[in-house]
């Protein structure tokens, strides 16, 4: 595992100069050095990063799940995420084009943007999950990066600071609006996942799994359907107002009003029969 705590080491380990600025950086992805090896390198950031890319011949995994970057995608990773990397042929060349804007917490202490960063779902997709963009949005994104680049390099005064986080409040934004069209066009595959969620869910309900474990958790139904908690939920707003522990809630009444209307049961063996350990808690629901 190769930790990095600052981006200047970060730096070192991909044969750049030192960055401009100790707590942000802004690399070209093309003068990044190629991993010498095949055999996945581990690794740990204790800062922001921010890529837009395309890359052949590099694959990156996230989890245990292989991601290739050969189309034009934005990824986020929040500090302390382990992602690995791994060249697929290293007698082969490797083309790469794109950005990479690294962001030490430091940086944006005290900042709007410190209150309000974690707020945006991203960046806690995981990497299969990434921002696929069209040529416009690419556009879009690539003309922030190059007013925060003009900014990067120009003299530090007291407005610099500011000037850029503005910027990456920008692009955070649009990235947000992107992921909202993502959800929506990508239609064949949104509904895919909801009706393997209702699948889930009815089987779920159907078992004795309520009894022996209780609710399903957000984090489980996200697992069982290979996508993180944030993601799910993103999507499941976008395409029906609810997120995910909403949507447990509603199968959990549908089955009640069911065993409410169709048997003999007391309320009390209803609610013991879907999970409930407290009648109080099932006639709140």
């Amino acid at each position: 595992m190769k930790h990095f705590k600052t981006i200047s080491e970060f730096h070192r380990f991909l044969n750049l100069p030192a960055p401009q600025h100790p707590l942000i950086s802004i690399i070209d992805v093309a003068t990044a050095q190629n991993l010498a090896s095949d055999k996945p390198v581990n690794m740990v950031l204790d800062f922001y990063s921010i890529a837009v890319k395309r890359m052949s011949n590099v694959k990156v995994k996230y989890g245990q799940q292989p991601f290739d970057f050969n189309e034009g995608i934005v990824s986020f990773m929040s500090p302390n995420q382990v992602f690995s990397m791994a060249v697929d042929n290293v007698d082969e060349e490797t083309i790469k084009s794109g950005w990479a804007i690294y962001i030490h917490s430091d940086f944006i202490w005290n900042t709007t943007l410190a209150k309000t960063i974690e707020d945006y779902d991203f960046w806690d997709y995981s990497l299969n999950e990434v921002l696929f963009l069209s040529a416009k949005e690419e556009a879009i994104v690539n003309n922030i990066i190059q007013n925060i680049l003009l900014e990067y390099h120009s003299n530090i005064d007291k407005f610099s600071q500011q000037i850029i986080i503005s910027q990456i409040e920008g692009l955070l934004t649009y990235a947000d609006r992107f992921y909202h069209r993502q959800f929506l066009t990508r239609e064949k595959a949104s509904h895919q996942v909801l009706d393997r969620l209702e699948t889930l869910l009815q089987n779920y309900f159907n078992s004795d799994d309520l009894i022996n474990r209780g609710l399903p958790t957000v984090e489980y139904i996200a697992g069982e359907l290979h996508l993180s908690p944030k993601y799910l939920s993103g999507l499941l707003r976008t395409l029906t107002g609810q997120n995910t522990q909403q949507h447990i809630h509603d199968k959990l009444i549908e089955k009640a009003k069911e065993k409410l209307s169709t048997t003999n049961l007391s309320v009390s063996e209803i609610a013991y029969g879907l999970g409930f350990e407290h009648l109080q808690s099932f006639n709140k629901l």
